[in-house]
């Protein structure tokens, strides 16, 4: 083990060494902080801020960012000096209006501005009522098929009737020129033909409003012939169209509008509609008894429905 009296002994050697030192060689490293070597640039410095921070070691580090940012190729960089100081947000439209306004604007009339009023309590209650006077002259559980129940309808001669027929007076909106009646499935087939294909069928700003209903329920025979099959119209099952009113009172009959150049398209692509939606489709192309009307039922045919 090593004793205290050794320990003493090494350290006043080391003392005595270091009193024989030279100065110089003190002094070289007191000032070796001073002149070690300055750390390298990124890469990504452009000569020009390379050359700023060398030759001017007090450059602020915010001012080197601001030069690699908006001048890495420029020769001029900001000075140490210099604070990046952000730019006034530019002045608003409204603001501009405001101090164009002349001063002899009389205040009163900035009220008077065209802002949206709040809707009265009128209208909606008004919205409330009508929906609600529709559902409670509604049937088939539909409030766009608006009419009355009237039940059974026993025909007078076999294979006539209908099991809960109605008596409808508009549908999906478009007045029937009379009530006609006619079963649940027929009114559903018409809604859905009226709604999707008859009222916009010659504009949007010139609606159908009104059909012309020229036969509904009837016992009798196809085409009144003696002996023939009981009609569709006598089940309930059909009703026929000869024309169609619109918005501005103009009334477009299927005998005349069928082949007027105005109207031929619009009567055409009407009665190709109703073929899905009805399971019979007769136009005046069909045959001498439709020249005037088309007939719609939903008969229901194993290939299909049946359109000429």
């Amino acid at each position: 083990m090593i004793g205290g009296e050794q320990l003493r002994g090494w350290a006043v050697a080391l003392a005595t060494v270091t009193c024989l030192l030279p100065v110089s060689s003190l002094a070289v490293q007191a000032d070796a902080p001073e002149t070690s070597l300055r750390p390298t640039l990124r890469p990504s410095l452009s000569p020009a801020v390379a050359a700023t921070v060398a030759s001017d070691g007090a450059i602020a580090r915010a001012d080197v960012v601001a030069a690699v940012a908006t001048g890495a190729g420029s020769s001029r960089v900001a000075s140490p000096s210099s604070g990046l100081r952000p730019q006034l947000r530019p002045v608003s439209a409204q603001l501009l209006a405001v101090a164009a306004r002349p001063a002899d604007l009389d205040a009163s009339l900035l009220d008077q501005s065209l802002v949206p009023l709040v809707r009265p309590d009128g209208i909606a209650q008004q919205a409330l009522f009508k929906r609600r006077r529709l559902r409670q002259g509604s049937v088939c559980g539909d409030i766009d098929i608006q009419g009355k129940e009237i039940g059974a309808v026993v025909g007078t001669m076999p294979g006539c009737g209908a099991a809960d027929a109605v008596q409808v007076t508009s549908v999906a909106g478009v007045t029937l020129s009379q009530s006609s009646v006619m079963t649940c499935e027929t009114a559903a087939a018409l809604k859905r033909w009226v709604s999707k294909d008859v009222e916009k069928a010659f504009g949007r700003r010139n609606r159908v409003v009104s059909l012309r209903v020229a036969a509904h329920y009837a016992c009798r025979t196809r085409n009144n012939r003696p002996g023939a099959k009981v009609s569709e119209h006598g089940r309930g099952k059909a009703i026929d169209i000869s024309g169609f009113k619109l918005e501005d009172g103009t009334l477009v009959s299927v005998l005349s509008g069928w082949n007027a150049r105005a109207t031929r398209k619009p009567m055409r692509k009407m009665w190709k509609a109703a073929c899905g939606p009805f399971g019979t489709v007769l136009g005046p192309e069909s045959d001498r008894h439709h020249r005037d009307h088309f007939h719609l039922d939903v008969a229901s045919y194993r290939s299909g429905s049946y359109c000429r």
